[in-house]
């Protein structure tokens, strides 16, 4: 205790005092209640009146007690354990004796310290590990979580247990400079090179497109397999199925071999893909686990499908069609009306070559486009039904016979700005032959763009050539005249090359391809390929029918892996969408449905995404004590083996910097907040009010 201090002047004890015994002398010897009683008990109920007012009248002038706590606090030492798969299988059939070992550890350091344990490999997380099944080994990511918590605390030691192979993260020597405590490491594992033969690394590009080729690298090496032969080989995973792919024969022709090899592989099938690249087992060889790894490539069948459906035979499809295919990203079938089986709706863009036409009923068909809502783009010529051509469309409407025709060229206009069209375009395209428009009045609709005006005879008309719209929702063209294919000619007669004439088509075919997504109800995986440690998120948007955002029916989600197994889900409500976390899943190639009932109508979304094997941990089985011993040389500790862990804490002591902190705290205190004295002043009084009562008065 310090000191007792006042809000008043202390001297006004002597008023508290005299307060006291003028109110015990008032009460008993001026008043002859008591005078029949013992002068002892008159003493005693006086003294008790005396002691009680007197106290009371003391805490009116707010006495404080000032006193202070001393509060000392052991070093925090961090106990931090492996648990990745290497030292599972370092470990092996000790792991019993090894977790004695290190639970006694626990034990022993909390005599003197406050340990803190973890387990580290994947994720940092609170606690010593029961089990060794990380798949990655971060030893930065323990220091940096280490450091972030205790930094600022009496951090005294971090004890480690590892075998000092890490695969993710930076090299933990580098973050030394933020330690100021001695790290102790307990080296776990043999640092005796086996006869192994490791795939260590493969590369290659997760995304590719159909069709394309694409390579893969692949990084191999072997210890102590010199002479051996064997083969890098390629699977193709599907369905549980594998079917070899390519194969090339591998010599290991030193001890200490490391290699890269290149593999070229077809992407010819659409999708998430699986490979297994394996390097076949050599004799005596320690462990094939390390012999083979899983990659996933997601290959996109980005081509849009593209239909030249045409009335008749004509020139001008061969040079669409040929400007078109110079794209990769697009598949360009023609068809002619009269012998077309196939189904419009399975196409992204339809070329209508002089349809709707004479002689030909094109209502099935154009019925269809309007219904999916697909772009399209008319070009009219002398086989087209200009009355119908005007019911079918909106952008423009052509009174002519269909007889006469009128030769033009195109004149670009000032204003369109659909899309982007260089300077040199514009300018060799007025020195273009002329083409066939019809001859008659033309009236362009109200919502419709002119990218060319016609020219007749050098002679700038508003008359229009081609023009750009809307729909039903679909982005749709018409091309006013026919004979283009002259200009693909004229184009190479100039330049002796198509560049002109195909970027002016791949221009039209970009803009009017895009197919604007309409569908009410759709769900997305956040990415196409996880890792077997990631959770798989998932969101859904519903739209009514004025496609407005909503959540309010439940949305179910199914998901079958390869195997045939179903795992079933119902998404949580978010704002006006649905969000869900499905967790994590087993390695393999996985299909999705949603489905969800609205407005009466049952929507359902189908994907599909893969989850890749980690094999980290199998690529490197030497244990790198040299990296453990350089951690506690750097930071002032010591690297022991398993057998001399329980020698640690004792080493910690031997530092002689690893101490108590003792914490002093100054604490200001009302007396009349201490309950024992207001207890005894609660017994005074009452002890005098009972014998007051006792004795017949009050």
């Amino acid at each position: 205790m310090d000191r007792l201090t006042f809000s008043y002047p202390a001297w006004f004890i002597l008023f508290c005092l005299l307060l006291g015994l003028g109110y015990a002398l008032l009460l008993y010897y001026r008043d002859n209640s008591f005078k029949d009683q013992a002068p002892w008990l008159r003493w005693l109920m006086s003294g008790l009146r005396f002691l009680g007012a007197s106290f009371l009248a003391f805490f009116l002038l707010s006495p404080l007690l000032r006193y202070k706590q001393i509060d000392t606090r052991k070093p925090i030492v961090v106990l931090a354990q492996d648990a990745s798969e290497s030292v599972g299988n370092a470990i092996g059939k000790t792991k019993e004796e090894y977790q004695q070992k290190l639970e006694r550890l626990q034990r022993d350091l909390g005599n003197d310290y406050e340990v803190k344990p973890f387990a580290f490999g994947s994720s940092v997380r609170e606690g010593l590990p029961d089990q060794y099944e990380d798949k990655i080994s971060n030893l930065a990511d323990l220091f940096s979580n280490t450091y972030d918590l205790y930094g600022g605390d009496n951090l005294g030691a971090i004890v480690l247990a590892s075998d000092g192979i890490y695969n993710e993260g930076n090299n933990p020597l580098y973050l030394g400079e933020k330690a100021a405590v001695p790290v102790f490491t307990v080296a776990l594992g043999d640092t005796t090179p086996k006869k192994d033969l490791v795939l260590k690394r493969v590369f290659h590009n997760k995304i590719v497109y159909l069709g394309d080729q694409f390579s893969v690298l692949v990084d191999i090496s072997a210890v102590n397999c010199a002479g051996n032969t064997t083969s890098l080989s390629v699977y193709k995973v599907d369905g549980g199925k594998t079917q070899l792919v390519s194969s090339q024969p591998l010599n290991i022709d030193r001890k200490d071999y490391f290699s890269t090899k290149e593999i070229i592989l077809n992407a010819d099938q659409a999708g998430v893909q699986r490979y297994r690249i394996v390097v076949n087992k050599v004799l005596g060889e320690a462990s094939s686990n390390n012999n083979s790894q899983d990659i996933f490539v997601d290959v996109l069948d980005a081509r849009q499908k593209i239909l030249l459906l045409a009335h008749s035979p004509h020139p001008d499809i061969s040079a669409i069609r040929q400007s078109i295919s110079a794209n990769k990203n697009y598949q360009v079938e023609v068809a002619d009306f009269r012998d077309f089986k196939g189904n419009v709706a399975t196409y992204d863009y339809v070329v209508l070559h002089q349809l709707p036409g004479k002689g030909v009923d094109a209502s099935g068909v154009l019925a269809t486009l309007d219904r999916e809502r697909i772009p399209r783009l008319f070009i009219t010529g002398a086989q087209t039904d200009y009355g119908q051509f005007n019911r079918v469309q909106n952008l423009v409407t052509v009174q002519t016979d269909g007889r006469n025709t009128n030769d033009v060229q195109g004149r670009f206009a000032g204003n369109f700005a659909l899309f982007l069209l260089d300077d040199k375009l514009k300018t060799e395209f007025a020195n273009y032959p002329p083409i066939q428009a019809p001859f008659g009045e033309f009236k362009v609709g109200g919502s419709a763009q002119v990218m060319m005006y016609q020219r007749i005879r050098k002679i700038d008309t508003q008359y229009p050539l081609f023009v750009f719209g809307e729909q039903n929702g679909a982005r749709t063209g018409a091309l006013l005249a026919e004979g283009i294919w002259r200009w693909r000619l004229f184009n190479f007669l100039n330049v002796d090359n198509h560049e002109l004439f195909d970027d002016w088509v791949s221009k039209v075919t970009q803009y009017l391809g895009v197919k604007e997504d309409k569908r009410k109800f759709r769900v997305n995986v956040s990415k196409n390929i996880y890792r077997e440690n990631e959770q798989v998120f998932f969101d859904a948007e519903l739209y009514n029918k004025s496609y407005e955002l909503i959540n309010e029916p439940d949305v179910r989600l199914v998901i079958t892996s390869e195997k045939g197994k179903d795992y079933t889900y119902t998404f949580n409500k978010s704002g006006k969408a649905y969000s869900l976390n499905a967790g994590t899943l087993p390695v393999g190639n996985y299909k999705f449905e949603g489905k969800v009932n609205s407005g009466g109508e049952q929507l359902s979304y189908n994907g599909q995404f893969s989850v890749q094997p980690i094999q980290l941990e199998q690529y490197e089985t030497t244990a790198d004590h040299r990296l453990l011993r350089l951690l506690s040389q750097q930071y002032g500790g010591k690297m022991v083996s398993p057998a001399e862990m329980n020698d640690i804490p004792a080493m910690i002591k031997a530092v002689g910097t690893v101490k108590p902190v003792i914490y002093e705290n100054a604490t200001t205190k009302s007396l009349i907040n201490i309950r024992w004295l207001f207890a005894i002043l609660l017994l005074l009084i009452a002890l005098e009010w009972f014998l007051r009562r006792y004795l017949g008065s009050y």
